[in-house]
């Protein structure tokens, strides 16, 4: 009897400090569930419809916070991506991060994060469709997000980095991220041309800024935003002629009651062709993309990589639109136009290429079955102009679709 109680004092004071630990750390399991019947017509291919989630929206993952007193807490992040249309679970990471956080001085986030172009300043926060298939940045009017993290698409994430957030003062906040020098270790294929990661490799660092500020005069509230981010070529990739990346942006949000009017403006120099803005990767891309040849989807029309620069060239991009709320239905129109400025000659070793415009509009409906659930759909029409075989060349198209998400 003596050993038996011995047994669970012993036992009871090993799961006090584990009780102590779970009661004062909070873990949240999130996600979102989102499938489209979409149908994608490009000129010179069969239409083509399927279910899937081509905007590769949904995922799962854990929030973790812990509350450390006088106003600090421990974060962090896990977040998977999931595939409801295909059947299968992609293992591809969105975020993974760990940091702290302070109610006076923000929050500092190290590992794989977002880009500050992604959820800061425009990009997903400024396009309503920027989560379906109907998204500025597969048609033109919005940078798409380079293979190595860096700018505003779908998979605007970045590895080994740090980032900060600045807390609200007076309406102004700020947001930067910094990857560090000398990370070969995160380009490891070809020679460090090119790879999955974001990486200033050989001691150079890639960041990004971005400023924000949001205040209400009278009835008109007002959001004004700008960033800057500067991906350094690598020293194998500079060997090929490759310079440093940069993209400017700026952008408003003008609201008045229900009404909603935004625009985006940004300015790309030196497109980086090996999993830059020059390039059509699987994050930049909407859908399948054959990168074999990219004037041409895997899947017989479906991909698109409009927004593509042109390898060492320069171009901009923009968006502008309107929604209009009627109870628990947004109404939104947009447009926006991607200008791939002729780039390369005779003696560049990528070649010539020449000047590309997209043009393109956006109609549609987004209804809020509840605070989680919506339903949304539209139609999104694209224009071509001047193509040529350049990678992320495309032709016209039409897009429908209609589709249902729930946030868990």
């Amino acid at each position: 009897m003596n050993k038996r109680l011995i047994a669970l004092a012993v036992a009871g004071a090993l799961a006090a400090p584990l009780a102590a630990s779970a009661e004062g750390t909070h873990v949240t399991i999130f996600g979102r569930l989102q499938a489209e019947y979409a149908t994608v017509d490009v000129d010179g291919f069969n239409a083509q419809s399927a279910v899937s989630d081509d905007a590769l929206q949904s995922r799962w993952g854990l929030q973790i916070a812990e509350d450390l007193g006088a106003g600090l807490r421990a974060i962090g992040r896990i977040e998977y991506a999931l595939n409801p249309g295909g059947g299968d679970v992609h293992s591809t990471a969105r975020e993974q991060w760990v940091g702290l956080g302070g109610d006076q001085w923000g929050e500092v986030k190290f590992g794989r994060v977002q880009s500050v172009l992604r959820d800061f300043a425009g990009g997903h926060s400024i396009d309503p469709f920027a989560d379906t298939s109907l998204h500025a940045t597969g048609s033109g009017g919005l940078m798409v997000s380079s293979a190595n993290g860096y700018g505003s698409g779908d998979h605007g994430f970045v590895n080994s980095a740090v980032r900060y957030d600045s807390p609200v003062v007076e309406g102004f906040s700020v947001a930067g991220l910094l990857m560090p020098g000398d990370a070969d270790k995160n380009d490891p294929t070809l020679g460090g041309l090119t790879s999955g990661y974001a990486g200033g490799e050989n001691g150079e660092w890639d960041f990004q800024v971005g400023a924000k500020y949001s205040g209400q005069f009278d009835i008109v509230g007002v959001d004004v935003f700008g960033a800057y981010s500067r991906d350094n070529a690598s020293k194998a990739q500079k060997s090929w002629g490759v310079k440093d990346e940069q993209i400017w942006r700026g952008g408003a949000v003008f609201s008045v009651a229900d009404f909603r009017l935004r625009g985006q403006y940004e300015y790309v120099v030196d497109a980086n062709p090996f999993g830059g803005a020059a390039s059509c990767t699987s994050a930049s891309a909407f859908g399948a993309y054959n990168l074999a040849n990219p004037t041409l989807s895997a899947d017989g029309g479906r991909g698109q990589c409009n927004s593509a620069m042109n390898p060492n060239g320069n171009g901009n991009l923009w968006i502008v639109g309107a929604d209009y709320t009627i109870g628990n239905t947004q109404l939104v129109a947009q447009g926006g136009m991607a200008t791939a400025k002729r780039s390369g000659d005779v003696l560049d070793p990528f070649g010539s290429y020449a000047r590309r415009n997209v043009e393109n509009i956006t109609v549609g409906v987004i209804h809020n079955l509840s605070r989680r659930s919506s339903l949304f759909g539209g139609y999104q029409r694209v224009w071509v102009k001047d193509r040529n075989l350049a990678p992320g060349a495309d032709a016209d198209r039409n897009v429908y679709t209609v589709g249902v998400r729930h946030d868990f």
